[in-house]
């Protein structure tokens, strides 16, 4: 079984810095990929940034620029800087793992933005 921890949510104003961590333990195979995403209230759940073990990144166009993913594979844990922050950013943050077909959710950090 995976477990995944969340740290690092809060709330700041427009223009503010966040970085969420998230840590990941339990059996875990080397080849996976590890990603934030999402769920701002009413909306869907959707893909914030993601990294893979053996590189590369993908980032929503909304982030783009704002925000950077990066990992360390001999801790299994991730981070996610979060600069330029706007209200839109507003929502719960999740960490996930897929990784032979199998996919691992984190409990979530609510980050918010004020205006």
């Amino acid at each position: 079984q995976v477990q995944l921890v969340e740290s690092g949510g809060g709330l700041v104003h427009t223009g503010g810095s966040l970085r969420l961590s998230c840590a990941a333990s339990g059996s875990i195979f080397r080849r996976n990929v590890m990603g934030w995403y999402r769920q701002a209230p009413g909306k869907q759940r959707e893909l914030v940034a993601s990294i893979y073990s053996v590189g590369g990144t993908n980032y929503a166009d909304s982030v783009k620029g704002r925000f950077n993913i990066s990992r360390d594979n001999a801790k299994n844990t991730v981070l996610l800087q979060m600069n330029g922050l706007k209200p839109e950013d507003t929502a719960v943050y999740y960490c996930n793992l897929q990784t032979l077909g199998s996919e691992y959710w984190g409990q979530g950090t609510q980050v918010t933005v004020s205006s």
